[in-house]
């Protein structure tokens, strides 16, 4: 049965909820946003109770009611966030794999182009701080593309549907009243306040609590500003985070072992691949995300972007006896063939896949949507 839409306003004392019978809510933000449809706020049962009780935890916690109506004037319940939140791609990468798409060629040049571009803003962070210019601007890498994805959801309607209905509801609640905090304090407006469907925001996606707990005011405009095209106080917000968890100045995160980096304890996290030496400065990486393939990913392409060379080790061949230089060859020959298979990174991904689906059709062969040797041979 199709539910009936309408758009929640927050006024006064409570949350109105303004009846649209068979018409398509405003949906504010949103759209302006180019949001796809199950992004845009829709009517659920509970929710407007829910944030009319939420009114008074967030009273308690010092936020003014006119802050809260101005939150949520266009926020509203996201179908779409509780999806994503339900079914997050748990894909194992392999370390080569993942190393394939943090140091791409294309994420490499775009770096290196950001760097240049900010190169004066990242020296004086790294004097400020103590903390490498070339690991904050991995990081913001790693992060949202040198800034090109930011994250387009508004964080108040993203972060209170997952209070309302999600996993972890205490969890969002807090993070709903820092986001709350952080617009009284004017740091930025509830327009502007984007990020990623779990609320991750701007630059290098801060989470509201770590943006409460270490974002700063780098150009001295009053603001703490990590959503805008300026990603100055993001980036100096990101070596702030580092040195308060324990970055030491002057100390390298590691490096592929027997290339003459620092002493420290050695890891391999793929069997057969390629063995490194990392330093206390690489835990303090895993703060920022807990995964030693994170932090590899960061520390490795902080070294690409200051000009260093690829990794001089190998890895072994995958499931289906390829090597990245064949994978790569797969990819080439489809995209000679005019096949979209997205960034020619040596890791098979969807795009890829159908691409090979489609091939194999084409050749009159048993489609597996593999990259085989078979399917290599066939595009030479």
């Amino acid at each position: 049965m199709m539910m009936k839409r309408r758009r929640f306003l927050v006024l006064g004392g409570g949350l109105l909820a303004a009846a649209c019978a068979g018409t398509a809510p405003p949906v504010g933000q949103a759209a302006a946003q180019g949001l796809p449809p199950d992004l845009r706020p829709i009517e659920q049962p509970g929710f407007a109770n829910w944030v009319a009780g939420f009114r008074n935890r967030a009273a308690r916690a010092g936020i003014s009611d006119a802050t809260f109506d101005a939150a949520f004037a266009d926020a509203g319940y996201l179908a779409g966030v509780i999806t994503r939140d339900g079914t997050q791609i748990q894909t194992r990468r392999t370390l080569e794999e993942y190393l394939s798409i943090a140091t791409s060629d294309e994420r490499i040049s775009k770096g290196r182009a950001a760097f240049a571009r900010h190169e004066a803003a990242l020296r004086a962070i790294e004097a400020q701080y103590g903390v490498d210019a070339y690991i904050v601007a991995a990081i913001w890498g790693m992060e949202s593309q040198f800034g090109e994805k930011r994250g387009q959801i508004p964080v108040i309607s993203s972060t209170a549907t997952l209070a309302f209905d999600g996993r972890r509801g205490a969890f969002y609640e807090s993070q709903l009243i820092a986001a709350l905090q952080i617009l009284q304090r004017g740091d930025t407006t509830p327009g502007r306040m984007l990020g990623s469907w779990a609320g991750a925001m701007g630059h290098t996606q801060f989470i509201p609590t770590s943006y409460q707990a270490f974002a700063v005011d780098f150009t001295g405009d009053g603001r703490r500003d990590i959503w805008g095209d300026d990603p100055s106080d993001a980036l100096a917000s990101t070596a702030s985070y580092l040195a308060r968890n324990g970055w030491r100045s002057g100390l390298k995160w590691g490096a592929e072992a027997g290339t003459g980096g620092p002493s420290g304890r050695s890891i391999q996290p793929q069997v057969g691949g390629v063995r490194f030496t990392v330093t206390r400065n690489f835990n303090v990486l895993k703060t920022y995300n807990n995964s030693d393939l994170y932090a590899l990913g960061v520390g490795h392409l902080s070294d690409r972007l200051a000009g260093a060379g690829p990794l001089r080790g190998s890895f072994p061949p995958d499931a289906n006896g390829l090597s990245k230089v064949d994978r790569l060859a797969v990819q080439r020959g489809l995209a000679a063939r005019g096949y979209d298979i997205g960034t020619i990174d040596g890791v098979i991904g969807g795009k890829t896949e159908a691409a090979i689906s489609d091939f194999q059709q084409r050749q009159g062969v048993a489609v597996t949507g593999k990259a085989t040797r078979d399917v290599l041979e066939l595009l030479r």
